[in-house]
């Protein structure tokens, strides 16, 4: 199998990328997240920064967030922000102390790799593409340790969304993107869902802005510490949202 390669970046290029990563209870996921995020961007010569928004944590995310920042530097982890409730709104929180002109959403429980980060800013600047989505569903990309159901429920789901919505992209319920900051402060003004349709609702908004959507494959991996939010409260949630989109886009 050919090994991906992604060219040398221009340090000088001006760009900057707001790396958001929304948590709850993420204390043993954090410090490794981070430390790949500056492994990342250190070898591939972006300029970064990393805000940490935490959701109240009562196992000391907050905490650890703090010593990170005396580790890595004011300059790389920049604000950590408490709010209520979660998703589409730490996403505002975030962006209002965002420095970049690129936003990277991505979730701190290790799913996501930033090893793809330097893919998807080299796909976005080939295309000048608005907004670079990771896919699960085209090319190499993958899901890793999920059982049979929750794999099921996942497609079933991506293809219900593209039956009812035909949005343009192959992945619609992932939550590892890369913005141009303008376009994301759009879109979240557009966006009236939370939670696991937030992120169906932003790809369909895109759309129906005539944003263009580049696509990444990638391999997600199933949180190794923590417990998974999935339930079947978000599921309903999900159909709800579903149809809600279908009706009124």
């Amino acid at each position: 199998m050919a090994s991906r390669k992604t060219s040398r970046p221009n340090r000088d290029s001006g760009d900057k990328y707001s790396v958001l990563l929304p948590t709850y209870n993420e204390r043993e996921n954090l410090p490794l997240i981070v430390w790949l995020l500056v492994k990342y961007f250190g070898e591939s010569g972006f300029n970064y920064e990393i805000i940490v928004i935490d959701d109240g944590s009562p196992d000391g995310t907050l905490e650890v967030a703090e010593q990170l920042q005396k580790v890595y530097g004011e300059d790389k982890i920049v604000m950590f922000v408490l709010l209520f409730p979660f998703k589409g709104t730490a996403y505002i929180h975030g962006m209002k102390h965002a420095s970049g002109n690129f936003i990277i959403i991505m979730d701190a429980d290790l799913s996501h790799h930033p090893k793809f980060i330097p893919e998807f800013i080299q796909k976005q600047k080939e295309g000048d593409y608005d907004l670079v989505s990771g896919t699960r569903y085209r090319g190499n990309g993958g899901v890793y340790g999920w059982d049979l159901r929750r794999k099921l429920i996942s497609r079933g789901a991506n293809f219900l969304a593209q039956v009812l919505l035909r949005p343009g992209a192959s992945d619609l319920t992932g939550s590892f993107r890369l913005y141009k900051k303008k376009v994301l402060e759009s879109l979240v003004e557009q966006c009236v869902s939370k939670g696991y349709v937030f992120q169906m609702e932003m790809i369909v908004r895109a759309r129906q802005l005539n944003y263009t959507i580049g696509e990444v494959p990638i391999s997600f991996v199933d949180r190794v510490y923590g417990e998974s939010k999935l339930g079947g409260n978000e599921i309903v949630s999900y159909a709800k949202g579903l149809l809600m989109l279908f009706a009124t886009t």
